[in-house]
């Protein structure tokens, strides 16, 4: 490896990390990118909140150091704090002195950002799954959102202009092209599809749907309980499993006893990769009612088990995770969901050559394409920074 190419010592800033009980997709992208960039030889630190399920500071098994410090909202100032005290994961003050502190961060927005180009001259990579225009209001109140709305679309865009940004999908890109963050500033990385466990699960004897996911507002759960409700007398076998967790739950709960569904819906809570490997392959159909992802993670999870997903067409990344009318159905409205839930069910022959659609183009996202992909802009963000020629198309804007 030579000079240009030399192991880079990259931070990533994450409010969660996948072992936090409300970890999500987001969380799986940065652990997966960062094991590809430790087997490329270079040394990463993922800094995160603390939680009672995990401890301060560990090593996982691909090599990633977790350091986790502060809470869901007091994270974002302990990573400055601990960036400038030298105490990011990366040892003691003396640190400095060995050279060992991080040559590019990695800034991870999930609504709100980290503004670490106000704390550190290093080259600073800006990750953004997806702009949150439509969660704000439905995750927070009135003016809470307005200020989440602001921070992220005109605060974040003038504290990051000097940044090369990074997201995983083109509907991003051009999300962000709108606030003002030129196209050539922003290069997609699409996630890899996770391989999940093997299994000898069969395929449901009777109609089985399964949303899988976190249960918060935006995820939209209940568009999934209401095509249940509405397609239940058409198929008398209809069962929903819903796995995931969060505090969106007993609302979920109250909306099925209403609908007079509690009988056909499991909410099955966290599931293991194995048994998420197993309800995936049982399932006739995966639902994604998603309010906005920048990728659509569940959709090629299911399809690499062989089953399709109906989405939202102006979901965001999901139009990229699935082939429409060929691995999925994208929907334009609630009552178009459904519908489409029902072509799916009810037709044998589409579903099965969706499911064997989706299977391939789940198949074509690769894990190892995405860490070579990150890899350059990791090496190209430290060159440039020190002073060198960086690499084409892959730059920080000086």
């Amino acid at each position: 490896m030579d000079n240009a190419c030399a192991g880079r010592n990259v931070l990533f800033l994450n409010w969660r990390d996948t072992r936090n009980p409300e970890g999500g997709g987001s969380e799986v992208y940065v652990e997966r990118v960062a094991a590809e960039l430790v087997a490329r030889g270079h040394r990463v630190t993922i800094f995160c909140a603390a939680h009672r399920a995990a401890p301060a500071e560990e090593t996982n098994a691909d090599g990633v150091r977790l350091v986790r410090r502060g809470g869901r909202h007091t994270v974002y100032a302990w990573a400055a704090l601990c960036y400038l005290a030298g105490i990011v994961g990366l040892g003691p003050l003396s640190a400095r002195r060995s050279g060992r502190r991080p040559q590019v961060l990695v800034d991870v927005c999930n609504g709100l950002p980290f503004l670490s180009p106000l704390w550190t001259r290093r080259p600073v990579l800006n990750l953004v799954h997806h702009v949150h225009r439509e969660q704000w209001p439905v995750v927070l109140g009135r003016w809470a959102a307005r200020f989440g709305w602001w921070v992220e679309s005109w605060l974040a865009v003038r504290v990051y202009r000097n940044c090369r940004y990074v997201t995983v999908s083109e509907a991003t890109r051009t999300e962000l092209a709108t606030l003002g963050v030129t196209t050539e500033r922003v290069t997609v990385v699409h996630n890899g599809t996770p391989e999940l466990p093997r299994t000898d699960t069969p395929r449901a004897s009777y109609p089985l749907l399964v949303a899988l996911g976190r249960l918060v507002p935006h995820k939209r759960v209940e568009v999934a309980l209401k095509a249940v409700a509405e397609l239940a007398d058409e198929l008398p076998g209809l069962r929903l499993v819903v796995a995931g967790q969060g505090w969106w739950e007993p609302h979920l709960r109250q909306v099925a006893d209403e609908l007079g569904i509690a009988d056909r819906v499991e909410f099955r809570g966290f599931v293991t990769e194995e048994e998420k490997a197993s309800l995936l392959a049982a399932a006739w159909v995966a639902l994604t009612p998603s309010l906005k992802e920048g990728w659509g993670l569940t959709i090629v999870e299911a399809g690499a088990a062989g089953t399709p997903t109906v989405a939202f067409r102006d979901a965001g990344g999901v139009a990229e995770a699935m082939v429409d009318g060929v691995s999925g159905l994208l929907a334009e409205d609630v009552d178009d969901y459904v519908a489409k839930v029902r072509q799916l069910l009810c037709d044998d022959t589409a579903r099965e050559r969706m499911g064997a659609a989706a299977r391939e183009h789940a198949a074509s996202f690769t894990w190892p394409a995405a860490g070579e992909r990150f890899a350059a802009l990791v090496t190209a963000g430290a060159v440039a920074r020190a002073g060198e020629r960086p690499v084409e198309a892959c730059y920080l804007v000086p």
